[in-house]
């Protein structure tokens, strides 16, 4: 997994602060990149928007796309990342949204995850995913959220330069 310091030091090197919003992880995001010293130079503040309407509401993703397709989506996901870059005024938004499980959501079954980040450059989505119980899916959102904020930060993710 990317280190949350990783994705600190390459976005700081870019002169870019982070905002991020969460529905899946609950906190887990913005909780490792708090636990960084220095984080505060970077990151700005974090979204918890755990219920569909807060999605709306919080970070004015369009009711009416989560209407039509869920919570579990990937445009919801670019849109939740933009609206945290607007909620916080951070250059870069993380974000990610899934179905953590048991139980499917929306007619996804648990360990759909999609990841999200807004950068200055571009806007990045990405699927994933995994076979496991609630707490795995949760913490490879986590990583996979790190990894392609990495990534769309000029990074090179862990798991790639080993390979």
């Amino acid at each position: 997994m990317t280190a949350p310091a990783d994705v600190l030091a390459a976005a700081a090197a870019r002169g870019w602060t982070l905002g991020v919003a969460e529905s899946l992880t609950g906190g887990m995001v913005s909780a490792a990149l708090v636990d960084v010293p220095g984080a505060s130079a970077v990151l700005r503040g974090a979204v918890v928007a755990y219920a569909t309407d807060l999605k709306a509401s919080l970070l004015d993703v369009d009711a009416g796309l989560l209407a039509a397709r869920g919570a579990v989506d990937p445009d919801v996901a670019l849109a939740m990342a933009d609206g945290v870059r607007r909620a916080v005024r951070s250059d870069v938004g993380l974000a990610t949204t899934g179905v953590a499980g048991p139980d499917p959501q929306d007619g996804h079954p648990p360990g759909l995850v999609y990841v999200a980040v807004a950068t200055p450059e571009g806007r990045h989505v990405r699927r994933i995913d995994v076979d496991g119980d609630r707490p795995a899916v949760r913490a490879r959102a986590l990583a996979g959220v790190l990894d392609l904020a990495l990534e769309a930060c000029g990074g090179t993710p862990q798991w790639r330069a080993a390979h």
